[in-house]
This record gives structure tokens, sequence and C-alpha cells, in this order.
């Protein structure tokens, strides 16, 4: 089978739940992995990595030989020029050439061949990773901004309350024409924040459909396992992996330019056919001479051994970024957590029980309606920013999980 065949069966199996249920809720695995299949840029790594594999299986062979056909000695002047059957001298030649790489060049060609392959190999899956967290960032996006908008609607429905309750009480003395303005502005405005939140949801739901490839009717709450260790993190990170063979690939070209100092030989066997003399056979062998190595040679070494010091630095350097991430984001992780508690004993909880006291009150005609709606309107506010908070460590902890490369990730 071709591989777009098998790309395509693949893609038709990760979108065959999603399209089968219609409005079955997504999940966040299911977006990741529809993202995974879907990527053209992990497409484009894939066949990277092909192209790469397929070179690397040519590289430890021996060139091609040569085939040599020519005319020696043919007459060029006088009566009798460029007639091969009058001069005995003129010979019609036949040969063949083959150079002869060592056994340790080519395996050196081999293994500089193929560490380009797993360097190939390794960024399919730093694509295929990238694709994985990408959509999950859309998803936990999406899924807030529900919550948002959740939130909002029920705020405007509390400002449409107020409203009636206002109108309703400029029959009473205790009602104002100013009121029962302050509560239609007050309604506009609710409804005003509602068609934002619905403007971001439809934004973040767009983005979430250019990775995953379906429009989600339903999104499931996020879960997300807990973060790796900071040795995993690091070890996994992309740009660590992408180093680390970079200084494979470095190294077996620095092998192979050692090698250039023992240049292979060329051998060459050829027949010749004369007019009326007898034929000849030749055989030679050309030897490249290294007359200068440590002008030429030696220099090339000292390049690709300076190009292993380069490289063995920026991975250095990437483990720090990378450790650095790792700690940003884990204490990210650890306060929000934290701030999430507390914010849920401290502020919400409170204003929770002052709303059900508020409208034990207002039942008793101990507390007023405005009483009741701002106690609602208090509260509503804080779980907007418990969602908020909720969503930033969410989104922490998207990165933690999926931005280390987990093997296996490529399709």
């Amino acid at each position: 089978m071709s591989p777009r065949f098998l790309r395509a069966t693949a893609l038709v199996a990760a979108l065959a739940p999603a399209l089968m249920a219609g409005a079955a809720p997504l999940s966040l695995d299911q977006a990741m992995e529809l993202a995974v299949q879907r990527s053209e840029a992990a497409r484009s790594a894939r066949a990277g990595a092909q192209g790469a594999a397929e070179m690397a299986s040519a590289a430890g062979q021996l060139p091609d030989p040569m085939l040599g056909i020519g005319i020696d000695n043919l007459p060029a002047t006088g009566r009798d020029r460029f007639n091969p059957a009058t001069e005995d001298m003129t010979m019609k030649r036949i040969g063949l050439s083959q150079e002869w790489v060592p056994a340790d060049k080519r395996a050196a060609r081999h293994a500089a061949a193929r560490a380009v392959a797993d360097r190939e190999s390794t960024m399919e899956q730093v694509a295929a990773g990238e694709a994985r967290l990408q959509a999950a960032m859309a998803y936990v996006e999406a899924w807030y901004a529900g919550e948002s908008l959740r939130l909002t609607t029920l705020g405007e429905h509390h400002a449409h309350e107020a409203l009636e309750a206002a109108r309703s009480r400029l029959a009473t003395p205790s009602g104002s024409s100013a009121e029962v303005l302050m509560a239609a502005s007050e309604k506009g405005a609710a409804e005003d924040e509602s068609a934002e939140r619905q403007q971001q949801q439809a934004a973040a739901l767009s983005t979430l459909q250019r990775w995953a490839g379906v429009v989600a009717d339903e999104l499931l709450p996020p879960q997300l396992p807990a973060g790796p260790a900071e040795q995993a993190y690091v070890a996994a990170h992309p740009a660590v992996l992408a180093k680390a063979r970079d200084i494979a690939v470095a190294r077996q070209e620095a092998e192979l330019a050692r090698l250039a100092r023992r240049p292979g030989w060329t051998y060459e066997l050829s027949y010749g056919q004369r007019q009326g003399r007898p034929d000849l056979v030749s055989f030679g062998v050309t030897i490249p001479l290294t007359v200068a190595p440590s002008a030429r040679q030696d220099r090339e070494t000292a390049a690709k051994l300076a190009m292993v010091d380069k490289a063995e630095a920026e991975l250095e350097e990437a483990r720090r970024a990378a450790a650095g991430e790792y700690a940003a984001l884990s204490s990210d992780e650890r306060r929000l957590a934290q701030r999430i508690e507390r914010f849920r004993g401290a502020v919400l909880k409170p204003l929770q029980q002052r709303s059900v006291a508020m409208l034990a009150a207002y039942r008793s005609n101990q507390a007023s309606l405005a009483m009741l709606f701002e106690a609602r309107h208090a509260e509503l506010e804080s779980e907007r920013k418990l969602v908020s908070l909720q969503r930033d460590l969410a989104r922490t902890r998207v990165q933690l999980v999926c931005k280390p490369v987990a093997p296996g990730v490529a399709p």
C-alpha cells in the first residue's frame, strides 16, 4: 500500500468516531489525535524522514562503475585523416573503471547518513508533538471560553431580572426612574459582554477546528495527567532532542572527514582492438595524492570537530533553557493551584453563603431585591475570576504535559 493511502486510512479512522457520533462531545485526547493525523507539518517532516532513510540505505554502497569507450591514435591530418582503418597504430578501446572506497569509509558514510535520518525522524516526532500542543492549547481556550460565556449569560439573566424588578417598583413609593435607567444600562452592558464572550468562543472554536478539523458542538472538560519530572521534561524537550541529533550528525561528519586522509583508489581495465596488429589489454590504478594534508584534510577535520563543539554548546544551552522553562511552568502550576484553592475557600465560598443568606432575608422581607441582586452579581464575578484562574492553570499544565515529545507520538 502507498504511504498516501495509509495516511488517508489513518485520518478516516481518527475522524470516524466524531463523524459517526454527529453532535457527540469532543474530548481533549480526540482533538490532539486528530491534529496529529491532519498536520501538514508532520506530513512534511515524515516525508523528510523517509527521504533521509532512503539516502542512508544508499550511502554505504560503492560508487557506480564507469564505462569508457574511445579511439586512440586516430589520424588527424593527411589524405586518410579520421579513417580508423588506414593506420595500424589506431586502436578502438573499451574499458571499465571502478573507484574502490575502503570499507571503513563506506561504513562512516552510512553512519553519517543514518544520523541524518535519525535527526529527520526526531523532527517528525517534534512536528507531531507541536500539533498536539497547539490542539491542546486551542481546546483549553475553547472550553474555558464556553465556561466564561455560560457565566456571562447567567449575569445577563440576572441583569434582566433586576430591570424587571426596577420597573415593577415604579408604581411604589420606593421606585424611581433613575433606578430603572441604571438597571437598563446594566442589562445592556451585560448583553454586550455576552456578545463579546460569544465572539471569543467562536474564535477559540475556529482555532480548534483549524487543528482538529472538525466542528465541535460540545467539548468535554479537559482532563490532563500529571506533568513529568524535571529530568524527563528536559530530556524530551523538542529543542534538546533536536540539538542532541545535531551532535550525532556532527560527530559522524567529523569521522568521515578524518577518514578522507585515505582516499579511495580507482581501478581501470580496458581492451584495445587494432587493425592488422595484436589486440591489447590495459590495466591501471589511479591513486589520489594527499600532497598537503595539513593544509586541506586536517583543516576539514578541524572544521568538522569545531561543529561538534558548537553542537554540544547549543545542546547544553537548550538544556538550560528547558530547565528554566520547566521551573517557571511548575512554579506557575503550583502557585495557580494554591490561588485557586485559596480563592474558593476565602472568596467564593463566603460569597455563595452571602447569596444564600440574602435570598432567605429577601423571602422574609428583611432584605431588598437590590441587595439580593448585588450579592448574586458579586458571586458571579468571583466565579468568573475562578474560571480565569482555572484556564491559566490548564494552559500551564498543557505546556508541561504536551511540550515534551512522547515516544511514538508521530503518526
